[in-house]
């Protein structure tokens, strides 16, 4: 089957009337800035005063942008997709949590997940996010080469240990796990354990994917690097390669702080960047397995073509596109339809927790240039054609 983005009945199959009304009615307030700074802040201030709100979120943004409240509740959407070739990846949520007890928490969250998607073919992959297992702080401060006393080495070692112990139990139940990407100023110390956890656990194959943000000018070399290490070391590297998702505070910071940003000068340069990474991959198959996190239809059709030119399978099992649920549906199932691997993130966990998720993911949608008047015009040009049908 030929390759379109453009088909919206294959794009909207899934949703009915009233939610591709919803969706739709969604992302035109998303369009709109300065109501999503005001809902923004008005819907932080009723969470922190214990307002009643949960039940409109939860018909609203939150329906939308997730899976659920918990892995059983998110079932039925893991399903449905699934009927259609889309794989889910169960992502939970909940962030800027700081203490041991919540780390642990998050630790046996994920080692639960892994035991769920161990019985689902639907869920190929389970994820984490490094500060789930540790202290943003501690993380810089490793990051940056500084004394830690015996209180936070013991810390420290306490963070390694739960990346061993989530990724021995998915290199023993034969699962992928993806290791989440976070702010450059950390990024370092969590890299490090990664590639720890790629040496021991990726010998035959790739269990343990680290993520490389592609908005950082200096990821290319890192990947590069790593391709070396593991041609040396005899290991396999897995990355989902993505855009990024930090980078206001990324310029943010350096401004502040006087040194140069690590993020690339344009746009264009973020898109050149990502996808000389994914080429570079794409020519190193027998040692690196790619997950292509974008919503950049170009970015896709590259890598397509780049599978047609060298005659890969389709479904080929080291190559993985994926994409945010409740958004670029014409990206996802369309490849879905032509028999490529694709897979949707799909957050959850309760409602108030994951509203910094939520909230980031409207602001994100605001602020990149033509993804919202994209959406926008793919569920009107499906309302148009079911009119057209009925």
């Amino acid at each position: 089957m030929h390759l379109n983005f453009e088909n919206t009945a294959i794009a909207f199959e899934l949703k009915t009337d009233s939610e591709l009304e919803r969706a739709y009615f969604l992302f035109k307030l998303i369009a709109n800035e300065p109501l999503v700074r005001i809902g923004t802040a008005v819907t932080n201030f009723a969470i922190k005063a214990h307002l009643p709100v949960e039940g409109l979120i939860r018909a609203t943004v939150f329906d939308h942008f997730c899976g659920g409240t918990t892995e059983e509740d998110c079932l039925s959407i893991i399903d449905k997709m699934h009927q259609k070739g889309v794989c889910s990846i169960l992502d939970y949520s909940v962030e800027g949590k700081e203490i041991e007890d919540q780390f642990d928490f998050a630790l046996n969250k994920t080692l639960d997940v892994l035991d769920f998607v161990k019985e689902k073919d639907a869920i190929p992959f389970a994820v984490f996010k490094p500060t789930g297992f540790g202290r943003f702080e501690l993380y810089e401060k490793v990051s940056a080469g500084k004394l830690l006393s015996a209180d936070e080495q013991a810390e420290w070692s306490r963070i390694a240990d739960r990346y061993d112990k989530v990724c021995k139990k998915a290199f023993d139940l034969d699962v992928a796990l993806l290791i989440d990407a976070e702010e450059s100023w950390m990024q370092q110390a969590a890299d490090d354990l990664a590639l720890d956890m790629m040496r021991k656990y990726n010998k035959e194959k790739v269990v343990v994917y680290n993520t490389a943000q592609m908005y950082r000018w200096d990821r290319l070399d890192f990947i590069k690097e790593l391709n070396e290490t593991a041609s040396l070391e005899k290991f396999k590297v897995g990355l989902k390669v993505v855009r990024g998702a930090y980078m206001e505070k990324e310029n943010e910071r350096a401004k502040e702080m006087g040194y140069p940003t690590p993020i690339c000068e344009s746009k264009q340069a973020t898109d050149e960047n990502f996808d000389a990474a994914i080429s570079f991959m794409a020519e190193n198959l027998d040692r690196m397995s790619i997950f292509a996190g974008t919503h950049n239809e170009l970015s896709c059709m590259k890598l397509v073509e780049f599978m047609e030119q060298k005659q890969l399978d389709n479904n080929h099992r080291s190559i993985w596109f994926g994409q945010l649920y409740g958004m670029s549906d014409h990206i996802t199932y369309n490849l879905s339809a032509s028999g490529y691997n694709a897979a949707k993130y799909v957050p959850y966990g309760p409602v108030r927790d994951v509203m910094p998720y939520l909230i980031r993911r409207a602001e994100e949608n605001t602020s990149v240039a033509g993804q919202t008047s994209r959406e926008l015009a793919l569920l009107q040009k499906e309302k148009k054609r079911r009119k057209l049908e009925d």
